[in-house]
């Protein structure tokens, strides 16, 4: 069933293509939803919530439009909400726990371990990712780990461009100070987010 069918038949009431929507997304919502909230069974009740509240606005959806953008917006905002909710951070077993389940999330994308040139105990890149603030995580996690772009980020979560920027920057900075790391793998990708300042210093 092609996704624009699936939409068709959820507007329609028929929940076939709820579920075919599901299939095709899960896995990566529950992800983006994991890597904010740092809890398995968390991520996957914001997930089940996100794919039900989407059924629910499905007339809001625009015909012809991706799918997935729209459905991640959902998990990242629920993920965030949560995540200022519980206000926790990772332990260090968890966060070994966290390293482990990767297998179960079928990570496609790079991990975060990619986010640094040098990092001898993979678990210290987890609980530096945790002490950002929850948006950090969320466009950490939607530029490096989702591939998009903070023109992208900027239009799924309604903010400035500028903003998402500036959230990148600092979060990569975070990160480094965190870490005692001099830079950060991908560092010419990011430093293309990092808003971009004048001869006089001013952004």
């Amino acid at each position: 069933m092609e996704e624009g069918q699936a939409i068709t038949l959820l507007k329609e009431g028929d929940l076939a293509g709820l579920e075919e929507l599901v299939q095709r997304h899960q896995v990566e919502a529950v992800q983006t939803a994991y890597l904010i909230v740092g809890d398995r069974y968390l991520a996957e009740d914001i997930a089940q919530a996100s794919f039900l509240k989407a059924a629910e606005r499905i007339h809001q959806f625009k015909d012809g439009r991706p799918f997935r953008p729209w459905i991640l917006r959902i998990v990242t905002n629920d993920a965030i909400k949560a995540s200022l909710r519980a206000r926790k951070h990772l332990s260090l077993d968890a966060a070994q726990e966290l390293k482990e389940s990767l297998a179960w999330l079928r990570d496609a994308n790079p991990g975060p371990e990619e986010l640094v040139d040098t990092a001898e105990n993979r678990r210290m890149v987890w609980e530096a990712l945790q002490q950002l603030t929850a948006k950090q995580r969320a466009v950490v996690v939607m530029r490096y780990f989702l591939g998009m772009k903070a023109r992208e980020i900027s239009k799924e979560l309604d903010r400035p461009l500028s903003s998402v920027k500036w959230s990148l920057h600092t979060a990569k900075e975070h990160l480094r100070s965190i870490l005692g790391l001099e830079d950060v793998s991908g560092s010419k990708s990011l430093s293309k987010d990092s808003p971009k300042r004048d001869a006089g210093g001013n952004r």
